[in-house]
């Protein structure tokens, strides 16, 4: 009896160490990607256990168990959600590894420089990776769960190429975007040209706004700059278009005409003296380096080329003859 007994633990231990040998290769041996690159999504609230099934049924696991057991033994239980890459064959210890870091492939999403706060908003509410928890907030209230101070969003998000995993909300990626601008402007304030025309980081921001809508030309913003701070210390009002077209909001349909240069509102710069209330767009980096570091120029006027350029001039002479040359045709 005693003999069969030990013979019993004997062959026990003998199976153990198999089954551990067998884990240990397993858990060093590199999984063959049923395709190359392998992609696959892990949902929020995903157990280890339900992810194995997953990866079982797509054939990257011979079985829904073994990468389950040695999550267990390695205490790799716990993992992130997210859509994860495997572009070459990786060990299950590897793949645990991923599924505990988070890992994940990131997800892109740019906010292009000139754009407006209604249109960012959309872009969230339209990308189908966000999570959108802001849908039917006013802006007052967007603003409220940014944690920002300003009473209006125009300007205060920056435009950039933002990465995240799935599943991040819209809130998420606006307090980023926030935090971003309000860097970038302490940034560009604190390399402002003294004997600016406006005494605020928030005036600056308006400024730069107006450069960002008048040309997408990296080489024009500082003289675009130059032009509005030297009509600013004159003073002249400023008479740029897409203020006008901002004030007029859902009416603008493509064309501006004279009586809507003439209409009053509070961004029309042709009808008001000074900068306008708010920002009319997000600018980047460029134009907020335009506003705070214009360029040296006794530049008071400009007219686009058609080309994308713009001839600029000192005198109302010079420019009228300008816009006959470039815009008249004459």
């Amino acid at each position: 009896m005693k003999r069969l007994l030990l013979w019993l633990i004997v062959l026990s231990l003998l199976a153990i160490s198999a089954v551990a040998a067998w884990l240990y290769s397993f858990a060093n041996s590199a999984l063959p990607l049923p395709q190359t690159p392998f992609e696959f999504s892990v949902r929020p609230g995903s157990s280890l256990k339900g992810v194995s099934r997953q990866l079982a049924e797509t054939g990257l696991l011979p079985d829904s168990q073994t990468l389950w057991l040695v999550g267990r033994l390695t205490d790799s239980t716990a993992i992130q959600a997210g859509t994860y890459r495997l572009d070459k064959p990786a060990s299950p210890l590897e793949l645990l590894q991923k599924l505990r870091d988070g890992d994940v492939v990131p997800i892109m999403l740019t906010f292009v420089e000139g754009i407006t706060f209604a249109e960012m908003r959309r872009q969230l509410e339209n990308t189908k990776d966000i999570k959108v928890v802001l849908r039917g907030l006013s802006d007052a209230e967007v603003l409220s769960r940014v944690g920002a101070t300003e009473k209006h969003p125009e300007g205060l998000f920056f435009p950039d190429t933002y990465r995240f995993a799935a599943g991040i909300s819209d809130l998420e990626l606006l307090k980023k975007s926030y935090q971003a601008m309000q860097k970038k402007l302490a940034d560009a304030w604190a390399q402002r040209d003294a004997g600016l025309p406006y005494t605020s980081p928030y005036q600056a921001l308006i400024m730069a706004s107006i450069i960002e809508k008048e040309t997408g030309r990296a080489d024009e913003r500082p003289l675009i700059g130059s032009v509005f701070t030297n009509r600013l210390k004159i003073p002249m009002r400023l008479q740029t278009d897409p203020t006008v077209i901002y004030g007029m909001g859902k009416g603008y349909d493509g064309n501006i005409r004279k009586r809507d240069l003439t209409t009053d509102t509070p961004y029309n710069t042709y009808t008001r003296d000074g900068l306008p209330p708010t920002p009319i767009a997000m600018p980047g980096w460029g134009s907020l380096q335009a506003a705070v570091k214009p360029a040296q120029s006794d530049k008071l006027y400009f007219v686009a080329r058609g080309d994308g350029s713009h001839y600029f001039s000192r005198s109302l002479d010079e420019h009228n003859r300008a816009v006959a040359k470039y815009q008249l045709g004459r």
